[in-house]
């Protein structure tokens, strides 16, 4: 098994950079801390309690692998790659050739879009070899991830025991710039081949129709919403179309693509986790509204990483409002919502089952896997 982390991977999420492709330093500046690796050490972590005893690993140097195996005393051979103290996709990219080069069977990558992306570009003129993602980056809206690190491991397991089947998995190109401004602009790449576990992996992301139906259902479901809204409170709005009908109700302009506090009838655009902190000081009337991701069912940790673990626990799963229209609801695999916010006790909070508004004064209980 070849092993690959991308350090920087998910930077640029709690700090509201929606990516991290050509903003580390921004995000850096911004206070930002590294992500990556300790979604790494907790797939390598659970990688061993698996207790897999054929499985040879081979990683690459320093921060790009090695360190956190020697953190969690994993065995594996390193490449014979330059150490460095900042990577690039052209390390990654030379990782995929040598490693295919060793003849490895499958090829795990802790990282987001912008690092599958790197791995398909090495692969095109070499042999195929199957690849899994352990969710790393921002936005993921590629189908070759797992949940999370610990269903990552599980998907290794079954890819060794040859008891996943394999498939092409979709592999998006997001325009961070373009999403940066505000527009949305994410196409199809090209395809991967990895091991497919039914349930352990998210599936890529659906977007959502632009139909009349749509709109209108969209429409009810934030007029349910507003119309039970309170006045004294504070919420915190998610990404999405449907949040921004929430909006455009309210009579206000609030971001589609990042998170904004609406307050007293106005609204702070584009807010980070420091200035939702800096913002509301008492958590005691607050509440968090958000949508799932069209297909993938991720409620939390894809794409609105602002909306953090503490931020979360502080709010409480009873103040948060999740909106989605019965199509939405209809394309979500297996039917359960699912949360990745890299911190087990606030996902474990989370789970059980929660209440969707799906239409006007229509709601639904949907489990949270």
């Amino acid at each position: 098994m070849g092993f690959i982390v991308n350090p920087i991977a998910g930077m640029g999420g709690r700090v509201g950079l929606k990516g991290t492709d050509d903003v580390l330093e921004t995000a850096i500046q911004l206070g930002t801390r590294p992500v990556a690796p300790f979604r790494a050490v907790e797939f390598l972590r659970k990688l061993k309690t698996l207790e897999m005893k054929s499985i040879v690993m081979i990683t690459c140097p320093g921060i790009m692998g090695e360190d956190e195996t020697k953190t969690t005393t994993v065995s594996a051979t390193t490449l014979p790659m330059p150490r460095k103290s900042k990577t690039t996709a052209e390390d990654t990219k030379l990782a995929v050739k040598e490693m295919i080069e060793e003849k490895v069977d499958l090829i795990v990558f802790v990282g987001g879009d912008g690092t599958a992306k790197d791995i398909l570009d090495a692969m095109r003129d070499l042999k195929i070899v199957p690849v899994l993602g352990v969710p790393s980056g921002v936005k993921m809206h590629s189908g070759i991830f797992a949940i999370n690190p610990s269903e990552a491991a599980e998907v290794v397991k079954a890819f060794s025991e040859g008891i996943s089947e394999l498939m092409d998995f979709e592999i998006m190109d997001a325009d961070e710039n373009a999403i940066r401004r505000d527009r949305f602009s994410v196409k199809l790449y090209g395809f991967l081949k990895g091991p497919f576990v039914p349930m352990r992996l998210q599936g890529s992301k659906q977007v959502s129709p632009e139909t009349l139906d749509e709109h209108e259902n969209q429409m009810a479901v934030a007029r349910f919403i507003v119309e039970t809204m309170d006045p004294n409170g504070a919420y915190i709005l998610g990404p999405g179309t449907t949040i921004k009908c929430v909006a455009d109700l309210l009579g206000v302009e609030k971001t589609l693509l990042g998170v904004d506090i609406y307050h007293n009838k106005t609204v702070i655009k584009d807010v980070n986790e420091k200035k939702i902190m800096q913002e509301i000081g008492d958590f005691q009337n607050i509440w968090i509204i958000v949508s799932p991701i069209g297909r993938q069912g991720m409620l939390f940790g894809r794409g609105n990483q602002q909306i953090t673990p503490e931020i979360i626990r502080r709010v409480g799963k009873k103040r948060i409002i999740v909106a989605a229209t019965k199509n939405k609801i209809q394309s979500i695999e297996e039917g359960v919502l699912r949360v990745d916010t890299g911190d087990s006790e606030t996902d474990n909070l989370l789970r059980g089952y929660i209440r969707v508004v799906t239409d006007y004064r229509e709601w639904r209980l949907m489990k949270v896997q």
